[in-house]
């Protein structure tokens, strides 16, 4: 069985706009092949605050809900993040996102790639050499 992947929220936007890409291919075989997809709670905060519609918020809430929910300590996770990004900031790269260091976090702390189409991912991914993408 597969380990699975963390998907970004960037991923999850292009697929609920029904945009064609290999990422969100990738998406939608994992769903469809019923394989681990990972989220964490900073990208079902960052996927549906963009939900304008009450019924689609609804329909996606409860859809997301039944992925596979990273669920860490919260002091960790902030604690975490802060520590990818001052380990970047002290090699001069700035993070244009500090919430792709807390999903960076998550996806070391579970030993997960993370599919995504943010070049802030390439960053961390260059400078932190345990962190697969």
């Amino acid at each position: 069985m597969s380990k699975g992947k963390l998907f970004d929220t960037s991923i999850w936007i292009d697929f609920l706009n029904g945009k064609n890409s290999e990422e969100t291919r990738v998406l939608t075989r994992y769903l469809e092949k019923d394989l681990r997809v990972y989220i964490c709670p900073v990208i079902l905060q960052e996927v549906l605050q963009g939900i304008a519609n009450d019924d689609h918020f609804a329909s996606v809430r409860e859809s997301f809900l039944a992925l596979c929910m990273l669920t860490e300590d919260s002091i960790e996770a902030a604690i975490g993040a802060a520590e990818i990004y001052r380990f970047l900031r002290k090699k001069g790269i700035t993070i244009r996102k500090s919430n792709d260091c807390l999903i960076a976090w998550y996806a070391l702390k579970n030993s997960l790639d993370i599919v995504h189409n943010d070049r802030d991912f390439d960053l961390i991914r260059k400078h932190i050499k345990t962190l697969r993408f």
